[in-house]
């Protein structure tokens, strides 16, 4: 639907959970008031939780958490508190006012014994947020898992038919993904044998979390042509890019950035090439100049972050783009047999295979999370993909 939109539709989230805490917090002093609580510290209370939650939310822009010199771990906790509490709670607002409309909740002048039941009803749906994500949160976040594709590719050599690739992507090493969670992932990943193992971007999620444990992770994969990579937004975001590629190479990982690397399997070759994350401001002038990287008799591979160059990619003559950036949509929900979630207003590519006329393009939910420590519909994954004539 187009980043305009999307941005629109993030800012009403947010005036929307704004209002939902004000309205929210109204309430609770009344309540306070009636009950004969102490109004004016509760107040005092509520205004400081609010700071909380703009300071969490502010923190979620990389300009400002440049400059606020917090622990990754405090930082990543105010974050993860603003939106969990901001979502949760708004939904549970939503809830409670639909149940007044429909004449769900009970009345007061409603028979004690439905009222008890409907009270207890709708209590229990208004809590439900919390209990979804505290599902993603604790067990999904963690649920990784090892997804098997094999991609048909038009006119493929056979000598590059059945080749094993591992995909790595979305990493976001940070308060909510440790070294040791991660280093599970990468023990996975090796258990696979892989002939090559690519990584595409997004190593760490905003400035302060631990880069340096991630790459040291990273270095730790083994595959029988190496490990490539490319570079996502959070690398752009952070100012990280020239380090991570430097120390990416000093650790045996080399990440593409507008350039290539052939692989020679048996009598063919495979050609490698990287571009950096491209901004979708830009999208009219995706992967300019990536059409030169291309190398004639050779199966042409991209590394790109984000999966909307698609089209770009398949019309300059890439056989294969390998991609990842939106985390599957992170949370999820099947209705009428589609997957709804925030990452189809941005692409329409947001996980799996995709074909487009002679060229095919895999999309994986990736390792880590961003904004909210959650996954719900879209467990994590490593990808395992096995190269098949089309």
């Amino acid at each position: 639907m187009g980043i305009l939109f999307g941005r629109t539709l993030d800012t009403l989230v947010y005036l929307v959970m704004a209002f939902a805490q004000w309205r929210i917090g109204r309430g609770i002093l009344a309540w306070a008031a009636k009950a004969g609580w102490p109004v004016k510290a509760l107040r005092s209370a509520l205004i400081a939780c609010a700071v909380a939650l703009a300071l969490g939310t502010l923190l979620s822009y990389h300009i400002i958490a440049a400059f606020v010199p917090l622990d990754y771990r405090v930082a990543g906790g105010l974050r993860a508190s603003a939106f969990i509490w901001g979502c949760g709670s708004t939904a549970g607002w939503v809830i409670y006012h639909f149940l007044r409309l429909a004449k769900i909740w009970p009345e007061p002048q409603t028979n004690p014994s439905r009222r008890r039941w409907l009270f207890a009803a709708g209590s229990a749906a208004i809590v439900s947020p919390f209990a979804v994500m505290g599902w993603g949160t604790f067990l999904e976040r963690t649920d990784f898992r090892i997804r098997e594709v094999d991609l048909p590719v038009a006119g493929l050599p056979d000598d590059l038919a059945g080749l094993r690739i591992v995909q790595l992507s979305d990493i976001h090493l940070s308060a909510f993904l440790s070294p040791a969670e991660f280093a599970r992932v990468v023990d996975a990943a090796n258990e696979l044998r892989p002939h090559l193992t690519l990584v595409t971007g997004d190593l760490i999620s905003m400035h302060g979390d631990p880069l340096d444990a991630c790459l040291d992770q990273l270095a730790r994969l083994r595959a029988d042509a190496g490990v490539l990579g490319c570079l996502g937004n959070h690398e752009l975001y952070t100012g990280s890019e020239d380090y991570v590629t430097q120390q990416g190479a000093r650790q045996g990982i080399l990440f593409l950035r507008s350039r290539t690397r052939q692989l020679r399997f048996g009598a063919a070759t495979l050609n490698i090439g990287g571009v950096d994350y491209q901004r979708m401001s830009s999208r009219r002038q995706y992967l300019p100049g990536a059409e030169q990287m291309l190398v004639p008799g050779a199966v042409n591979l991209l590394l790109s972050h984000n999966p909307d160059v698609f089209p770009v990619a398949a019309k300059q003559g890439w056989d294969v783009t390998v991609a990842g950036h939106t985390h599957g949509g992170q949370v999820t929900v099947e209705i009428l047999n589609r997957s709804l979630n925030a990452a189809r207003f941005f692409t329409p590519f947001v996980y799996g295979s995709y074909q487009l006329g002679r060229s095919a393009m895999y999309v994986t939910r990736g390792i880590g999370t961003i904004a909210m420590p959650t996954r719900i519909g879209a467990p994590p994954e490593t990808a395992l993909l096995r190269l098949r004539k089309a």
